[in-house]
């Protein structure tokens, strides 16, 4: 009671405790110090504030003040060392004490707990920051990673794009380098094809009229013959290009190639072993058939050169369907393949396979102009051409074509009227224009020995001058491609002048532009006389002299 008295009057507030256990109890955190006489823990059970002690937080020493009887140092007095061993911050004060050391002893231990909050205080402060720190790091950490994440992201999406760019690139260089080695061949194959328009036309009004003689005749028929063949290659260059006149028909591509089985078995040779596989139906696709039946047996051959120990030559025909973001629109096609175990393709060799002139065989046995005629081919038939291709394992071709559904049309039954009836026309006038004189002389030549009248004019101006003069003209023979004004630029001028007016159309790319507007009959360079004068009796009959 003293005590107590004492610290509230120091302005302490105490509590007063029973027994032991009561005291255990009273033993928390918020207890600043106790206050214990030394005959209390005597002769008694002090294992559960022992514990107490012992479980105490690292921050936290409770200050023990006993009060005891006893002086001297703790080898006088064994309870003291218990009671030290105990409960480990203890100070002891002897009685009778004076109230103002009693009162000093208390606020040292007040002082002292005081201070034990503070550090525990600091404690939790610094193990909040550290949870802060610790959070702050973990979102630190998780933003880290997601803006690495977005990075990479936005890394890999400008790397696609840049490749995609590239790719892009380099499909345009390569494409304006093909269209330009197109308008180039196009334009070569146009002049070469006047050329030989006047070498083909010369060489048949030379036979007719040179002595018979055997040993002329065939020069002249090599002549010839050489001549065809450059004509020939002309057409390949067109293909190419996509400058070749196609007779679009709805065919069935499996009725095409089962036509021409024996044709394909004759040019793989005996060495190849060939498989056909034809499905009994596929939709219908428009194309030129002979253009068609040119392409598979240059296929054909391409595989059988490749496989010059033999091999195994496959042929199949099968419906596919487009994929989209492909090269083709969506739709249905039909796909003929030839594919082959030759000796294949490197990268290298297969990236260049369609171009114009690029070959790997021997000098002499390829023009280089077979792949790129298809190619060219298949555009100009909405389609395309696929090469796959591994060296040692063979190559693959397909050649995809639209399917459509236009209906077969029924062929017109055949006239009477043979080649001999068609030169043995009545005479007519021609006017013919053509600004090569070259060209323009062997024509006329060929008319006149036809036994028709020719008039002759250099230019479209010149012929519009003599349609103008009233002079008779039965039939207007006019090249396409002319300076200032085309062949179908003249048409029209002259069909104002002359409604009616039978016309026939001849040019080296036996193709008028889409947007001519001019449907007329036409005539390809390099012709004969015999197909001049089927052409001339075939405008005839169907329009009559004027």
């Amino acid at each position: 009671m003293v005590a107590e008295s004492l610290l509230r009057e120091a302005g302490v507030s105490a509590a007063i405790c029973g027994d032991v256990a009561e005291f255990e109890q009273a033993l928390g955190e918020d207890a600043f110090f106790a206050v214990v006489t030394e005959e209390t823990f005597r002769s008694v059970d002090l294992r559960g504030v022992a514990a107490r002690v012992a479980a105490q937080p690292a921050w936290s020493d409770i200050p023990f003040v006993i009060l005891t009887q006893r002086g001297g140092g703790l080898e006088r007095n064994p309870n003291a060392a218990r009671l030290f061993e105990l409960l480990g911050n203890v100070t002891f004060l002897e009685r009778p004490f004076h109230p103002t050391t009693f009162v000093s002893v208390a606020r040292t231990a007040f002082n002292g707990r005081m201070r034990q909050y503070e550090a525990r205080a600091r404690i939790l402060e610094l193990r909040e920051s550290e949870e802060r720190l610790k959070r702050l790091n973990e979102t630190l950490e998780e933003r880290v990673a997601k803006r690495t994440a977005e990075l990479e992201r936005a890394h890999a999406a400008v790397l696609a794009e840049i490749e995609q760019r590239e790719v892009a690139e380099r499909k345009l260089r390569h494409a304006q380098k093909m269209e330009m080695i197109g308008q180039l061949t196009g334009g070569v194959a146009h002049d070469f094809n006047n050329l030989l328009m006047a070498v083909i036309g010369n060489l048949d009004l030379l036979r007719k009229h040179l002595p018979s003689d055997a040993k002329t005749a065939r020069l002249i028929d090599g002549a010839v013959q050489g001549a065809q063949r450059g004509a020939a290659l002309t057409q390949r260059l067109l293909a190419f290009a996509r400058k070749q006149d196609l007779k679009v028909e709805p065919k069935s591509i499996v009725e095409l190639v089962g036509g021409m089985t024996d044709l394909i078995e004759r040019s793989a040779g005996a060495q190849i072993e060939l498989r056909i596989n034809l499905p009994e139906s596929l939709p219908l696709v428009l194309v030129d058939a002979i253009q068609i039946e040119l392409a598979l047996l240059n296929l054909v051959v391409n595989a059988r050169d490749a496989m010059p120990e033999g091999g195994l030559l496959t042929i199949d025909v099968e419906e596919r369907r487009a994929r989209p973001g492909s090269d083709l629109a969506p739709g249905r096609y039909v796909c003929l393949t030839v594919s082959d175990t030759g000796c294949g393709m490197s990268p290298e060799t297969l990236k260049r396979a369609t171009e114009p002139f690029f070959s790997t065989k021997e000098l002499g046995k390829g023009t280089g102009l077979g792949l790129s005629m298809i190619q060219g081919l298949a555009a100009q038939l909405n389609g395309a051409l696929r090469l796959t291709s591994e060296l040692g394992r063979g190559s693959r071709a397909e050649l995809w074509l639209p399917a459509t559904t236009v209906a077969v049309q029924p062929a017109k039954p055949q006239t009477s009227r043979t080649v001999a009836d068609q030169t043995n026309m009545p005479k007519i006038t021609v006017l013919i224009v053509d600004d090569d004189a070259l060209i323009a002389m062997s024509t006329v030549e060929m008319l006149e020995d036809l036994g028709h009248d020719v008039i002759e004019a250099n230019s479209a101006s010149r012929a519009l001058e003599i349609l103008q003069n009233g002079r008779v003209v039965d039939l207007l023979i006019t090249d396409y491609s002319m300076p200032k004004m085309n062949g179908a630029q003249l048409a029209a001028a002259a069909r104002e002048l002359r409604p009616g007016l039978p016309i026939l159309l001849a040019t080296g790319y036996a193709e008028l532009p889409s947007n001519s507007g001019v449907d007329l009959p036409r005539i390809a360079k390099p012709y004969r006389q015999d197909q001049l004068a089927a052409s001339i009796a075939k405008v005839l009959t169907h329009s009559g002299p004027s």
